[in-house]
């Protein structure tokens, strides 16, 4: 039993088995990315293009036409870069408005927002302030709510989500200062007592943590009689005693994010607030995030909007040679690079918020899918803004609004961003997460034959069950409608770019995609689990796909409903195109690339073999330790807990 003063220690067979428990294994309904990944391009899922119920969409729409209001008279978000805080006045006009009650219910007193309008609301904020932004997304869409809502008691229900809709702040607590992507080790304790328990240790990264009112709290559950044990959620009262804010953490970037370490001493928690049973914690969390993480590219989709409408007005008053620089190539495939991608990013969140709102497919993939591709695009979109505004890009607003220029705080952006490829799962985990999602339907059938448990008995009827799946699967990756110059001709229309050929080049590859992972599994077996750069590129290749795919739906979706049809077939077809080269640069890097070698070079930084090419630089941060001691006891430090008036 691990006690509150230690950490525990598992193997890596450990740490992966309790990741795999905690996964939602079951698949119920359709699922649009997984197929894509086994080879069958499924277009009847996501076309035609799902819409909202009209009276979700005047709902929605009435609320946006409100915080817009609110955005442009009230919050400041210089004030709030400059001074690293929201003012409580920001907070409480949010709280007014009914912004932390956008995904809740109206029974509970939320405005009860689809998924759609939500992601529309923080893209609106957080163009605006992305620290604003990440209260109001970290609040609902990884605090307190989504999880009540999806697992709690009624009981629970009526206690907090009235609070959370109107008045209280919620944060989520999982990292620790010695533990991030592997929750085996989780060291926080949550010991039974009586009609309680008693929880011990210390969160690190708790985003809201400094101003929360109500925590959701990961710890472990000791397993004793009685009690299953394991990873548990619960609901803390930020003010209950032995609870202590230690320290408010300071970014590069997101510099209003309230987000700190907080300390657990002794804090008292009853039964009636853990969250479903013992040993869920970790799977309440996961399942969470399956919708939850469509609140990151929501912001990423506002973020390129600013950079297209920056872009845009800047090239073209801005001369260079005898004409605005978006007349020059170099400058003018940027902004090309940023309307095809920003038009992209926001058919993809559109398309799985509104799969998500609708319920009749499993979205867990093409959630994590839009994660993973928004974060990183949009890095990349605002990189190419600054460079396109050059010195004024890396310059700071304020600066350039003392010396009489229009205050662009693209350098703000690029910053602001950055965090965004780490939160809530960084790129290298996401790859990995979606990978395992993605080979699901290999492993149902051939993972007795890696695993090492297993006798030869069952490795053998594995094999023979195996045998017959493939017999089957692998003629089925040969030839598909792809194939046909025919096919998709509903994506063909006089005067518009020819989308067809893009979607069947989504079907050709990915039936390509999947012999290729065959393949991989095939070469390595068992130790295809470390392919983490192949994975890696699997997934990407597949983010590109569900991409491509997103955006030829929505193009026609604008055809048919609006004035903007040409203009998105155009944008779409340009999306496309560069999506294709950059899929054909990643199935060239599956089998021709330097992963052995980097493996290799890595064994002789660990060994201390480079350290001569270390010479010649002083190291400014000094000899302290990496980690912080994180054992739990009495708080010494001041309570910097932030209370909102």
């Amino acid at each position: 039993m691990s006690g509150p003063h230690h950490k525990p220690k598992v193997s890596e067979r450990e740490a992966r088995q309790v990741a795999e428990a905690a996964r939602q294994q079951d698949w119920h309904k359709p699922s649009f990315a997984k197929e894509l990944f086994l080879g069958r391009f499924r277009l009847d899922l996501v076309h035609p293009h799902p819409l909202p119920p009209a009276e979700d969409a005047q709902r929605g729409e009435e609320f946006l036409a409100k915080l817009r209001d609110f955005c442009e008279t009230t919050i400041d978000g210089a004030l709030i870069e400059r001074e690293a805080r929201i003012p409580d006045a920001v907070v409480d006009g949010l709280k007014e408005l009914g912004a932390l009650g956008m995904k809740i219910d109206t029974r509970y007193g939320g405005l009860g927002l689809t998924q759609v309008y939500y992601n529309k609301a923080l893209a609106l904020v957080g163009s605006v302030s992305p620290a604003v932004g990440a209260l109001l997304s970290a609040h609902q869409s990884i605090g307190l709510p989504q999880p009540l809502k999806q697992f709690g008691t009624q009981e629970q229900k009526e206690t907090y989500l009235p609070r959370l809709a109107r008045t209280d702040i919620s944060a989520f607590l999982l990292t620790e200062p010695d533990v991030g992507s592997d929750p085996a080790r989780l060291a926080t304790t949550a010991v039974p007592d009586g009609d309680a328990y008693v929880i011990d240790g210390v969160k690190l990264w708790t985003t809201n943590g400094v101003v929360a009112d109500l925590m959701v709290v990961m710890a472990r559950v000791p397993k004793s009689e009685g009690h299953k044990g394991g990873i548990t959620a619960f609901i803390v009262e930020a003010g209950s005693e032995g609870v202590t804010v230690e320290h408010r953490n300071a970014f590069m970037g997101l510099r209003g994010l309230e987000n700190g370490v907080t300390r657990f001493h002794r804090v008292r928690v009853p039964a009636a607030n853990r969250i479903g049973p013992e040993g869920a914690g970790l799977k309440i969390a996961l399942t969470t995030l399956n919708t939850g993480r469509l609140s990151l590219p929501a912001m990423c989709v506002g973020a390129g909007k600013w950079c297209l409408k920056i872009a845009r007005e800047w090239s073209s008053v801005r001369e260079q040679w005898g004409k605005p620089v978006a007349r020059h190539e170099a400058v003018g495939a940027k902004i090309s690079f940023i309307a095809a991608t920003t038009f992209a990013l926001e058919a993809v969140v559109d398309l799985a918020s509104q799969m998500a709102d609708e319920d009749r497919n499993d979205i867990r993939i093409e959630a994590a899918l839009a994660k993973l591709y928004g974060s990183e695009m949009a890095w990349l979109i605002a990189d190419e803004l600054v460079q396109i505004r050059g010195g004024r890009g890396y310059e700071t607003a304020e600066s350039l609004a003392a010396r009489g220029e229009r205050a662009v705080p693209a350098e703000q952006l690029l910053r602001d961003l950055r965090i965004n490829r780490i939160f809530e799962g960084s790129t290298e985990i996401m790859h990995l997460l979606i990978a395992r999602e993605a080979v699901d339907a290999h492993l149902a059938v051939a993972g007795d034959i890696i695993d090492p448990d297993k006798t030869l008995g069952d490795k053998a009827k594995a094999g023979a069950q195996a045998g017959v799946f493939y017999a089957r699967w692998l003629p089925k990756l040969v030839a598909g409608p792809g194939r046909l110059p025919g096919a998709y001709g509903e994506f063909r229309h006089p005067g518009h770019a020819d989308l067809s050929a893009h979607l069947r080049y989504v079907e050709r590859t990915s039936r390509k995609l999947a012999r290729s992972t065959f393949y991989a599994m095939s070469r390595w077996q068992g130790r295809m689990e470390t392919k983490q750069g192949f994975l890696g590129r699997v997934v990407d290749i597949g983010a590109e796909l569900f991409a491509m795919s997103a955006a030829c739906v929505r193009a026609e979706l604008l055809r048919t409903t609006g004035d903007d049809g040409r203009a998105a077939y155009e944008l779409a077809d340009a999306f496309c195109r560069q999506s294709r080269l950059r899929t054909e640069e990643l199935f060239g890097r599956l089998w021709a690339n330097t992963d052995d070698l980097d493996g290799r070079i890595v064994k002789g930084v660990l060994a201390g073999r480079y350290t001569w090419l270390e010479e010649g630089v002083l190291d400014p941060s000094g000899d302290g330790p990496w980690i912080a001691d994180a054992t739990p006891g009495p708080s010494t430090r001041e309570n910097v807990h932030r209370p909102i008036r």
